[in-house]
């Protein structure tokens, strides 16, 4: 990988590593005034889907013959349009954002920003930048098979979340 690539690898890196920091906080507080964990069983895959993912990108760059230094700028668009509505979705949901299902008791779902027009749109963002962060670095092979990981975990994940959040609403 050339030195834009590892620049913008591990800024991705770091902005995952801050989210997880901002979840925990979120978890932390939410669990203290009632908050319910679900899903539990299900999580330790998510993790192990992410950071195999940062693992794949750099393995597949490492062994390439050529190397890729080509900057594509509509991947780069959609990159950075994701970026906007994560940290929409972030801005949106506050405190009750997070990346395990917490739900309150007697506390009404967050029916406005991008979750006004769809149920689960950081499921959505997620798989785009599955999908773009591989290839504009030229990793084809990670760009393939990580966004069908996370579909295959977004069965399992979507409808015990929906089932929490209906439960207990």
């Amino acid at each position: 990988m050339t030195t834009w690539m590892w620049i913008f690898i591990m800024a991705v890196i770091l902005q995952r590593v801050v989210e997880l920091f901002i979840a925990k906080r979120n978890e932390k507080w939410m669990k203290h005034i009632g908050g319910i964990e679900k899903g539990e069983k299900h999580y330790k895959w998510f993790i192990l889907l992410h950071c195999s993912f940062f693992i794949s990108i750099m393995v597949e760059t490492a062994f390439k013959d050529r190397l890729f230094n080509d900057m594509n700028y509509v991947l780069l668009v959609i990159f950075l349009t994701t970026q906007a509505g994560r940290i929409w979705c972030i801005h949106t949901l506050g405190r009750f954002w997070n990346t395990k299902v917490i739900v309150l008791p007697r506390v009404a779902l967050i029916k406005k920003g991008p979750y006004k027009y769809i149920k689960h749109p950081n499921y959505i963002i997620v798989a785009i930048e599955l999908f773009v962060i591989p290839l504009l670095v030229g990793a084809q092979l990670t760009a393939f098979i990580f966004p069908i990981f996370h579909l295959l975990l977004l069965r399992i994940r979507i409808p015990r979340e929906e089932k929490a959040l209906t439960r207990v609403t």
